[in-house]
């Protein structure tokens, strides 16, 4: 019949999405973006190191949390990058491979949470509709398919938010103890695997309790054990992760970005001693001022069509993370799930708590509105654009030329754009902005797999930060040999680790560099290295003409866009 024959086109245009998804997400993923940022080769080469030693950079066996840089870093990446590195070997397609697929998961399992939240549809086929939907504008806009390309723990952790709520409602539904455990397990990997979800998971956890409090009840009084498979996996996560937030390393990555930083309260103690009363200059007053601004900032239409956000590794610069079409859309979609709320609509509640409780995480740091940290509101608003759209579309249904019109009109418009931000993305972003992903380190450490053998000493700035894991993940070095280096220089300063040297390689602030050829190279650590005076051939990765005079130089290292970034120098014809 009709509804058979249009639901098996709906699940034929659903593998149509799911290809379409894997496409945007997996084609050029080495190249693109143009190459790995420090935080990408910090996960590649830890997993590298689990792989072979069981053990972190720094010598940790299967730790819970990575030091890395100091910024201690979740592990639930990490260790399934550890996977994909088995596979494909230590490359940025293994690193960038866990958060590709997770953003094609992510699709996959919006379509399916749309069909188990819209239930009480009349026309199930209109379900199926909306779940399509939903799916193909997740696969497509800016948001979901920028942050899906590069190696970030946020998008593995939606993807594994998305699929704990999926198992959830399933829960409800149908209550078998198996979907209680991969809710628990789902949600539970969350809080371990990106930051904002230690604050967004626990929150959601109390908002579903409230909504589907006579649901759970029900359950427990029917079949307590089945409540307690869930309770007892979400406890075995989150009560570590509360032990573990109470140390320094715990919170390392907060002290960092918090809104109430140094910076603020000598703003606030300034204001006091000109006069200002207390009352009003005090951290509760700034923290909440600055929370308050920064949360709204989150909703704000320029932020999130127009201009996006200002880290130009989570966006494109001056383009919008959703296209404007779906913004009419969006307010109608909202305007929906906030009406039905009202009526005790339990997914309608759910969705309008998962919206305003997304922010929360993001906007208790600096740099709001944050792309990467408010990743916890998706697919919210892509939900949102097809609820909003099928309700115009349900309007003018009777009138076939005006639905198909509105249909293709938006159809049209929406490849247009996709069209555009595509080519943006993969032309012009690369070509304006490959220094933003490290680019020139990348380069170098590429570079010096030819120039190792010829050198005894190999000398690299650290002007563009943390070239050592560069190296450390470009020339494959063996995790083992690494650990137990005997030249290896590191140490704890400004709330950051840093590498100084290790076997042939020393790396130096750019203006200790020095300007006289018989000077000598001063470390961070208070080591001096000569490369003239013994005889010693050097090569010299450094900013464009920061050089002693009588190096020669051998090659230069441009951006995408032909502006130079680093050249190399050696000393031989000094030593000759």
């Amino acid at each position: 019949d009709i509804f058979f024959i249009i639901f098996k086109i709906l699940n034929h245009a659903l593998f149509f999405v799911i290809i379409l998804a894997f496409f945007f997400r997996f084609w050029r993923l080495s190249q693109m973006p143009p190459s790995l940022n420090w935080d990408e080769v910090s996960h590649g080469y830890n997993a590298f190191s689990i792989l072979k030693t069981g053990k972190d950079e720094w010598g940790n066996f299967l730790p819970v949390i990575f030091r890395a840089y100091g910024d201690y870093k979740l592990p639930v990446y990490i260790y399934l990058t550890s996977i994909s590195e088995f596979f494909f070997g230590l490359t940025p397609f293994s690193v960038r491979f866990i958060s590709a697929l997770s953003g094609v998961g992510t699709v996959i399992l919006t379509y399916f949470l749309v069909i188990e939240l819209f239930k009480d549809f009349k026309l199930r086929f209109s379900v199926y509709y909306l779940a399509l939907m939903s799916a193909l504008l997740t696969a497509v806009e800016p948001w979901s398919l920028f942050l899906s390309r590069a190696a970030f723990e946020a998008n593995l952790a939606l993807f594994l938010f998305v699929a704990g709520i999926y198992f959830f409602l399933r829960f409800l539904n149908s209550p078998a103890t198996y979907y209680s455990l991969l809710t628990s397990i789902f949600l539970g990997l969350t809080v371990w695997t990106y930051n904002s979800y230690r604050i967004f998971t626990p929150l959601m956890l109390i908002a579903l309790s409230v909504i589907y409090k006579k649901e759970l009840l029900r359950l427990f009084k029917a079949n307590y054990k089945t409540i307690a498979y869930c309770l007892l996996p979400i406890a075995f996560f989150l009560i570590p992760m509360f032990w573990q937030l109470s140390k320094l390393q715990g919170m390392a990555r907060y002290e960092e970005v918090r809104i109430l930083d140094e910076g603020m309260i000598a703003s606030i103690n300034e204001a006091r001693s000109k006069g200002g009363q207390r009352i009003i200059h005090n951290k509760v007053t700034y923290f909440l001022g600055s929370f308050s601004k920064n949360y709204i900032s989150h909703f704000s239409p320029k932020f999130l069509f127009y201009e996006g956000g200002s880290n130009y590794q989570f966006s494109v610069p001056g383009e919008g993370i959703l296209y404007p079409i779906n913004l009419l859309f969006i307010v109608i979609g909202l305007l929906i799930i906030i009406k039905r709320s009202f009526k005790n609509n339990q997914s309608y509640r759910m969705l309008l708590f998962w919206l305003l409780l997304a922010p929360i995480p993001s906007s208790l740091t600096r740099e709001a509105p944050h792309i990467l940290r408010n990743i916890t509101m998706l697919p919210i608003p892509m939900i949102l654009s097809a609820l909003g759209f099928y309700y115009v579309a349900n309007i003018v249904q009777s009138k076939r030329p005006v639905y198909y019109l509105l249909s293709t009109i938006y159809l049209i418009i929406l490849t247009v754009q996709l069209g555009n931000y595509l080519k943006i993305y993969f032309y012009d972003y690369a070509k304006n902005f490959s220094w933003s992903w490290q680019y020139e380190n990348n380069k170098a450490a590429e570079i010096l797999k030819g120039y190792y053998p010829f050198y005894d000493k190999i000398i690299m700035t650290k002007k563009y930060g943390e070239p050592h894991e560069f190296i450390l993940f470009h020339l494959g070095w063996n995790p083992d040999k690494f650990q137990n280096d005997p030249n290896l220089i590191r140490f704890h300063q400004s709330n950051w680790y840093w590498v100084d040297a290790f076997d042939k390689f020393y790396f130096v602030n750019d203006w200790d560099i020095p300007s006289e050829e018989w000077q000598k190279f001063k470390l961070e650590s208070s080591v001096d290295i000569e490369c003239v005076v013994s005889k010693i051939h050097c090569l010299l990765i450094t900013s464009p003409g920061n050089v002693p005079k009588g190096w020669i130089k051998r090659e230069m290292i441009k951006y995408l866009d032909g502006k130079a970034a680093l050249e190399l120098y050696d000393n031989y014809t000094l030593i000759n």
